[in-house]
């Protein structure tokens, strides 16, 4: 006998006209497939919804519901039903948890915006050894002074939206929370403060007499450092890999992305996505929320 499992629905706020529709048919789709379905519980109204199904698994769920054209223009998660609200949660930073690649930022004043652009837009992709590609965009910053990395926070960096609200609601249920980034403390340190992760952990750039010295403190934090963050915490807080989730968009989240209970790709790179058990491809940072079954009424506004 095959588990419970769950189809979460998120509707992009332009398409929530339709999400009845999509939400019904879905239904429909899987008990054709099969499946004993549940009605549509919806976590917010006209926006998300869960079908709890069980008599077929995702794997088999999965292909039904795209064969129906229903996934392409929503968002959605296929997981089991069992340990979804999360303990642990480990998210990325740039381009994730911001909106902005801090570090191509920084080289904007630095004169090389479109060379380190390039490169990070390669290494996010996994064409490029991220260690090399870190060391050779840093390189490119020496010189610039402390204030600038400053007027960068201020000016540049901007939350995306539901972040706060996604942290700060977990935090509420009794989720650790941890920011990990191949960015650089400077920026970590302040996002988690205003986020409020629990703790950060990313790459110290060294200083000399005020200007950057264009190296970083070794060794780098990769996505082999992720990952063996999320299993050190994992282990610390005596948890199930199904009690874990993450969240990233480049090549450098994929081995945190993959073992977690949860991996999830936020408006990811192609290889990201791929990796992950759940995208998030329209909607914004609490599209997460829903995929725990947090309904709208226990979010945390924040």
């Amino acid at each position: 006998m095959t588990q419970k499992s769950v189809l979460t629905l998120v509707a992009d706020h332009t398409a929530q006209p339709t999400i009845r529709n999509i939400a019904d048919t879905a239904r429909q789709t899987l008990i054709e497939a099969g499946a004993d379905c549940a009605a549509p519980d919806w976590l917010d109204t006209d926006r998300a919804v869960d079908i709890l199904f069980d008599g077929l698994d995702t794997e088999a769920a999965k292909p039904r519901l795209e064969a129906a054209g229903l996934l392409t223009e929503i968002d959605y998660c296929l997981q089991p039903s069992g340990f979804r609200r999360k303990k642990l949660f480990l998210a990325d930073m740039d381009s994730t948890i911001i909106t902005v690649e801090c570090i191509d930022e920084l080289a904007d004043f630095a004169g090389f915006r479109e060379e380190v652009s390039a490169i990070t837009e390669r290494a996010m992709n996994g064409e490029l050894d991220f260690n090399e590609a870190f060391r050779a965009r840093v390189a490119m910053l020496k010189g610039l002074r402390e204030e600038i990395l400053q007027q960068v926070f201020e000016e540049r960096v901007t939350l995306t939206p539901g972040a706060r609200t996604l942290v700060q609601t977990m935090r509420a249920s009794g989720t650790y929370t941890a920011l990990v980034s191949g960015g650089f403390t400077f920026f970590t340190s302040r996002v988690r403060e205003i986020v409020g992760f629990h703790m950060d952990m990313s790459n110290e750039l060294l200083f000399d007499d005020g200007a950057l010295t264009g190296v970083a403190a070794e060794p780098i934090l990769n996505s082999s450092a992720k990952l063996n963050t999320l299993e050190s915490l994992r282990h610390e807080y005596s948890l199930r890999r199904e009690e874990t989730a993450a969240i990233g968009d480049g090549a450098n989240d994929i081995p945190m992305i993959e073992a977690a209970g949860l991996g999830v790709a936020y408006h990811a790179k192609a290889k990201a996505a791929a990796a992950a058990d759940a995208t998030i491809r329209f909607g914004d940072l609490t599209t997460l929320l829903y995929y725990q079954g947090y309904r709208r009424s226990e979010f945390v506004q924040a």
